[in-house]
Parts: structure tokens; sequence; C-alpha cells
């Protein structure tokens, strides 16, 4: 069981820059890979951003390569997002999730992932 607390989502104008965290707590040991997803208003669940905790090799979405940036402290077994030029269709609830290990399904699938969190506000106003 993994339990994991995503921190750092608040309101932002366009342009400016916020900084996720993902705290996962309990047993984490075996888990490959963690993602961030989001979910704006009126849409469907999108994957964001995923990195690996073995070597730390970073996924992006087409929409947040360049602006984002994935990645890890593995001693404190917390990821984190930083989110640079920010824009208005940046705005949803963004989660992290963690898998049980590796497999074989793509860290782009959210159905990869066994634990979610709950999810933090990301807000950007133009």
């Amino acid at each position: 069981q993994v339990q994991l607390v995503e921190s750092g989502g608040g309101l932002v104008q366009a342009g400016g820059s916020l900084r996720l965290s993902c705290a996962a707590s309990g047993r984490t040991f075996s888990s490959y890979a963690m993602g961030w997803f989001r979910q704006g208003p009126g849409k469907e669940r999108e994957f964001v951003a995923a990195i690996t905790w073995s070597i730390g090799t970073t996924y992006y979405a087409d929409s947040v390569k360049g602006r984002f940036t994935i990645s890890r402290d593995n001693a404190k077994n917390t990821v984190y997002l930083q989110m640079n030029s920010l824009k208005p269709e940046d705005t949803a609830v963004y989660f992290c999730a963690a898998d049980k290990g590796n497999r074989r399904i793509g860290v782009r699938s959210t159905s990869r992932y066994d634990y979610w969190g709950q999810g933090t506000q990301v807000n950007v106003s133009s």
C-alpha cells in the first residue's frame, strides 16, 4: 500500500511558475515509476510527465515539453513537477500516481498506475 500526497498548487498568472510536490509513503520500495496527470474543467484526465525511480528516465506530454520538468528525490520518496511559463490551458487538478513495479503498460497510460493522490488545484489566470 502506498499513499501519495500532492502539494504546491495555487493561483498564478500566465507566465508564472509553480512547483508541485508528491510525497510517497508506505510500501514504496517496489515502485518503478511515478507520473503526473491533470484533469482540466470538462476534460479527461491526461498525461503530463513521468519519471522512473531507478535511472530517472523522464517522459513528457508534447503540450508541456520545454516548460515543465519532472524530477525525483529517491531519499525523500518525493517527486516534483516544476512548471514554468504557465498558460491558462494548464489550469487543472494535478494528480500524482505510482505503480507497483515495472510492467508492459506505458508510463503515459493511467491504467499503469495503482496509487493516486487526491490532487492539487492549479489555476492560471490570463
